[in-house]
């Protein structure tokens, strides 16, 4: 099973072809700190390279606003790979899909692009205009009036829609966006070979009375990517514990519940799907500083220990009420937490049974997913 598994991936052909104009363009708007209302937050502040466009924050959430001092709601996503997500749908079997951010409200990366600069706990700018008058002064203003018209900056909407376009051409065609330059990548290009111990956590990930990771992580490569994406771009409700960390969270009575709310609203009565995420890739997780939609874990191993003992071990990751009383899936309403995936293997168990990782297999799984770090060969 391990070998057809890898030979369905296929191995990465990212082009090293010129970037166009409009992308080099989105490439000095994404670097750009001016474009903040505190003039030290850009892009690539809460999405940095070195770790796979993740989050490079000690902290569970990013503090933005004019002073850098407003928390934000959820962890910065990594954003590569993301050129091959697609707009947010429901699939016949009922299955929510696409869509990006957490909450997938925004159907492309231009759409994504335009919440960081208005969101007052982000760059936190004034208006439309307040962004392209900062443009405007910037020193690659001239190429923007090149690109898109002498007397684009006369009408702030127009120019604003570009910006967002600039920035989704940016990633959608700088290969550092979608490299597939892993160890991964190397062994099904027949230019490595994994080790023994990253064959056994290979199994595990993929086995489906173990770790059952390939379930919502396939590795195997979609239609639509010259390689595995290691997401299926669906969303899962987990159980996630709550984040004492996060701000909002001081009020006891409010409740992040991703898909049906409060950030996104036009899913507010889908009950069903209260607690539902974004499913990320896999790919550079090991570089990661936090992990979930909250940042409530800050180390791999312990994402993984969660996953495999949330509902064998509770007590390890949830508290108790006033009485004694175990509260589990405590980040959702009680009346939603019947929402939480229970079914699906490594969750399919009880409290008091074994789990379905052990701590060697653990071991093997992080050394697994080490092998899907990008740089460690060139394509």
């Amino acid at each position: 099973m391990v070998c057809l598994s890898l030979s369905a991936c296929g191995g990465g052909q990212s082009s090293n072809a010129s970037m166009s104009s409009v992308a080099l363009i989105g490439q000095e708007i994404f670097k750009d700190v001016s474009l903040s209302g505190s003039g030290q937050m850009s892009c690539a502040t809460c999405h940095d390279p070195d770790l796979g466009h993740a989050s490079p924050f000690t902290t569970s959430v990013a503090f933005g606003g004019v002073n850098l001092d407003m928390s934000g709601l959820r962890l910065p996503p990594a954003i590569r790979y993301l050129r091959f997500n697609t707009a947010f749908y429901i699939a016949s079997d009922g299955t929510p899909t696409g869509g990006f951010f957490w909450d997938g409200r925004a159907n492309s990366l231009a759409e994504q692009a335009r919440g960081p600069f208005l969101n007052d706990h982000e760059m936190a700018n004034a208006s439309v205009s307040d962004v392209v008058r900062k443009i405007e002064a910037a020193s690659y203003a001239p190429k923007f009036r090149a690109v898109f018209g002498a007397d684009i900056f006369s009408n702030p909407d127009a120019a604003f829609d570009r910006v967002v376009q600039a920035l989704a051409r940016y990633q959608q065609e700088d290969t550092d966006f979608a490299p597939f330059s892993s160890k991964f990548d190397a062994v099904n290009a027949g230019r490595a070979s994994f080790t023994d111990q990253e064959l056994r956590g290979l199994a595990w990930f993929i086995r489906s009375d173990k770790g059952n990771c390939a379930a919502c992580h396939p590795s195997t490569k979609p239609d639509n990517a010259p390689a595995a994406l290691f997401t299926d771009f669906s969303y899962d409700s987990l159980g996630v514990p709550r984040n004492s960390a996060i701000v909002s969270n001081n009020d006891v009575a409010f409740f992040d519940k991703g898909l049906c709310g409060p950030v996104r609203t036009n899913l507010s009565t889908r009950t069903d799907l209260c607690g539902a995420f974004k499913v990320p890739s896999l790919r550079n997780v090991a570089l990661r500083k936090h992990f979930f939609h909250n940042g409530k874990f800050d180390n791999l191993r312990e994402a993984i220990e969660f996953y495999v003992t949330r509902d064998t071990q509770p007590q390890l990751w949830y508290p108790q009420d006033p009485q004694g009383n175990l509260v589990v899936y405590n980040d959702l309403p009680s009346l939603l937490r019947g929402n939480v995936n229970v079914t699906e293997a490594p969750y399919n168990r009880t409290r008091g049974q074994t789990a379905a990782l052990n701590t060697q297999e653990i071991d093997d799984l992080l050394v697994f997913l080490s092998t899907l770090t990008d740089g460690f060969f060139s394509p």
